[in-house]
């Protein structure tokens, strides 16, 4: 048996920019993204906490230390700069595995910088 669980969060960053002439994705800040171990290209998902939208991406790094959130295509479409919001990834694992398993959790500042990182 498998299960679906938890891989890494970004736990309530600001969304500095949405920019909807763009092919797609959310641009977010290399450091963050290493943090909790989000890979270039991965698959997240993404809730904004001010109007509820949930909706499915995937990853580009932006500059390290940049504290850059941007929504990008039609992602943009469901927020803008000011919005607080939660990034997701999630991750296939044997019921063993998973017993085990602690997903990466970053928690950030008003500005994108992290304070606290749980593994």
């Amino acid at each position: 048996m498998q299960k679906q669980m938890l891989g890494g969060k970004i736990h309530r960053v600001t969304v500095t920019e949405a920019r909807i002439d763009y092919p797609g994705s959310i641009t977010i800040d290399k450091k963050l993204m290493d943090a909790a171990e989000i890979l270039p290209h991965e698959k997240v998902l993404i809730a904004n906490l001010n109007n509820g939208s949930r909706i499915e991406s995937y990853a580009i790094p932006g500059p390290a230390g940049s504290g850059v959130i941007c929504l990008n295509g039609g992602a943009a479409k469901h927020g803008k700069a000011g919005d607080i919001a939660i990034i997701l990834t999630f991750v296939v694992l044997t019921a063993a595995e998973a017993k085990k398993y602690k997903p990466k959790i970053v928690h950030v500042d008003s500005k994108n910088r992290i304070v606290k990182k749980k593994k």
